[in-house]
């Protein structure tokens, strides 16, 4: 029971110092990537559903947190494009990799230095693609949504799963849904399009995370793309 009880001591003072920002920069800093979810068939679910969205919806500015590498980013078709990660070594890959192009801007996000009350960085749509889970603070969780939809003129797109779980490594599963109902209630969920690659545990291939559209004044619906859930 003591190395039981030690155990559970340790684990809680390793999640007390954890810090999602540097865990970010230290993954690219040392080569990581994005994930998986960046990458291959989730990447292409992904780009489709979006552009296809930027092009119905005719929109003409998109703001993402969270750009990552830019892999994801070098599949979309945004007519401009500010990107802003916690990782110093992500934003000079995103701006080294597209360097060339004059529609794509890169921002350092710190999530407790960002006070945008003029408006700059706003976007007809911003973006959430893979991050929520990743973001193990409270403190930090409640801030990034809020820079979110502070930012965003018409829609706010999460990528996610939608989920209350336990803490492991970096990730804590997270049942956004109710946040966003509770904290910003001008927004309402549209749609919500599942996932056509979901996450199958036999082979722990896939994705749990969806597509959950907002709006202001919309009801929700659900569309399923590539079949049932598994």
């Amino acid at each position: 029971m003591r190395s039981v009880l030690q155990k559970l001591v340790a684990r809680i003072k390793t999640l007390q110092k954890f810090r999602s920002g540097r865990y970010w920069e230290n993954r690219y800093a040392a080569g990581g990537t994005s994930g998986a979810g960046s990458y291959g068939e989730l990447a292409q679910f992904k780009a489709r559903v979006l552009n296809e969205l930027v092009v119905t919806e005719g929109i003409r500015s998109v703001i993402e947190f969270g750009c990552g590498d830019g892999n994801q980013l070098s599949l979309a078709e945004y007519p401009v494009y500010s990107g802003l990660d916690v990782s110093l070594t992500a934003v000079q890959t995103c701006a080294k990799r597209f360097s060339s192009d004059r529609t794509k801007s890169f921002f350092l996000y710190s999530p407790e230095g960002f006070y945008d009350n003029g408006g700059i960085l706003r976007a007809d749509l911003a973006l959430s693609l893979d991050v929520i889970y990743h973001l193990v603070e409270d403190a930090v969780y409640a801030k990034y949504l809020q820079h979110l939809f502070s930012s965003a003129g018409r829609l706010v797109v999460i990528y996610s799963s939608n989920y209350e779980g336990p803490i492991s490594r970096h990730e804590r599963p997270r049942q956004f849904t109710n946040y966003v109902s509770q904290h910003f209630p001008a927004w309402k969920l549209e749609s919500v399009i599942q996932n056509e690659h979901p996450y199958v545990a036999a082979t722990e291939q896939g994705s749990q995370a969806d597509f959950y559209i907002y709006r202001l004044g919309t009801s929700v619906s659900t569309v399923t793309i590539g079949g049932d859930r598994q």
